[in-house]
C-alpha cells in the first residue's frame, strides 16, 4: 500500500516512466517489487537466488519497456528477460537438474496471465494451495530443515498481501512481480516431487491460465490474429508460446513463411496459434466464422 502511494505520487507527475501506466486512470506498475523482495529473502537458501536473479532482470524489463534494440525485432526488455531465464537455468541446474529449465519457462505462462487484473494472483493462490495440500498428504521430507510446505505457504502469504489492490485493478505486478511468482511456483512444484511433478504442474498451470483468461484470449485471437472460432487448444498455445519471445522463435524458425493449418484435429490442438507467424507477409489463419470442426472437413496439414 505504501509503495502504491509513492508510485502514484511520482507517476502522476510523470517521473516514473514505464513504471506508471496510463490505464484505468493511472496504474502503478512493478508493485511486484515487494513480492520479489520477500520471496528472494525468505525462500529456502539456494532457491531464493533463482528469484533474486529473475527479479533483477525482470525489473530491468519493467524500467526499459518496449524499446527496440536498434533496428532488430527484439526489445531490450525481452533480451533482459531472456538472459534472466538462461541464468535461472544455469544456476538452478546444480540444485534441480533438468527441472531448472521448466522452472525458468514458468515465466512465460505467468507473464501472459498478468495481462488481466487478479488473474495471476488467482493462479498463484490456487496452485500453491494444491501443492501445499499434496505435500502434507504425501509426506514430502523437510527441505533445508524447513517443512516442505513452507515454500507454497510462503507464496500464499506473500500473494495474499499483494492481491487486494490487484483484484481491484489499482496496481500491477509488472514483470518483476509475475516473474518472481513464476519461479517461486516452479520451485514449489519441484519440491513436491522432482522433474515429473514439475512438468505435470507446469502443464496444469498453463491450462488454468488459459481457462481464466479464455474470454480475453478469445477477443485477442479473433480480432488481432484473425483466428476465428478459437479452440481451447488455441488458448493453451497462446499462453504457452505467446508474447515477444515466442514470436522471435517463430521468426527464427519460420522466417517469412506462414503455415496455414486446415486439419481439424490440429486446429483443435491449437496449431493455428502455435504456427502463427506475425512476421510473415501473409500471416493470417483465415477461416470463415461458420467454420465447422467435424471429421467430414478433415484435410491434410
Amino acid at each position: 500500500m505504501i509503495l502504491n502511494i509513492i508510485f502514484r505520487f511520482f507517476g502522476k507527475r510523470r517521473l516514473l516512466g514505464n513504471l506508471y501506466q496510463n490505464i484505468r486512470g493511472g496504474t502503478p506498475r512493478a508493485i511486484g517489487l515487494i513480492p520479489f523482495i520477500l520471496l528472494s529473502l525468505f525462500l529456502p537458501q539456494g532457491y531464493n537466488n533463482l528469484v533474486l536473479i529473475i527479479g533483477i532482470f525482470a525489473f530491468i524489463d519493467d524500467l526499459l519497456g518496449r524499446v527496440k534494440i536498434f533496428n532488430l525485432s527484439i526489445e531490450w526488455g525481452q533480451l533482459s528477460r531472456g538472459i534472466g531465464m538462461l541464468l535461472v537455468m544455469a544456476v538452478g541446474y546444480p540444485i534441480m537438474g533438468w527441472s531448472a529449465i521448466l522452472v525458468a519457462l514458468m515465466v512465460q505462462p505467468l507473464n501472459i496471465s498478468d495481462m488481466q487484473p487478479g488473474s495471476t494472483c488467482s493462479v498463484v493462490l490456487i496452485m500453491s494451495v494444491i501443492v501445499s495440500l499434496l505435500m502434507i498428504l504425501t509426506g514430502v521430507q523437510p527441505i533445508s530443515e524447513l517443512p516442505a510446505f513452507y515454500t507454497p505457504i510462503l507464496i500464499i502469504a506473500v500473494c495474499l498481501g499483494y492481491a487486494p489492490l490487484d483484484y481491484s485493478g489499482k496496481i500491477m505486478l509488472g514483470e518483476v512481480g509475475n516473474h518472481s511468482f513464476a519461479i517461486a511456483l516452479g520451485i514449489a512444484f519441484y519440491m513436491l516431487g522432482g522433474f515429473w511433478w514439475t512438468l505435470i504442474f507446469f502443464i496444469i498451470t498453463t491450462i488454468l491460465i488459459a481457462f481464466i483468461r479464455r474470454n480475453s484470449l478469445n477477443r485477442f485471437l479473433t480480432t488481432k490474429l484473425k483466428i476465428y472460432n478459437p479452440t481451447p487448444g488455441d488458448y493453451f498455445m497462446d499462453v504457452l508460446t505467446g508474447g515477444g519471445l515466442g514470436d522471435i522463435l517463430r521468426k527464427l524458425i519460420l522466417k517469412n513463411n506462414q503455415i496455414t493449418v486446415t486439419n481439424t484435429v490440429l486446429i483443435l490442438l491449437g496449431f493455428r496459434r502455435l504456427l502463427y507467424n506475425p512476421y510473415a507477409p501473409n500471416n493470417k489463419q483465415h477461416f470463415s466464422n461458420d467454420i465447422s470442426l467435424n471429421t467430414k472437413s478433415l484435410r491434410k496439414f
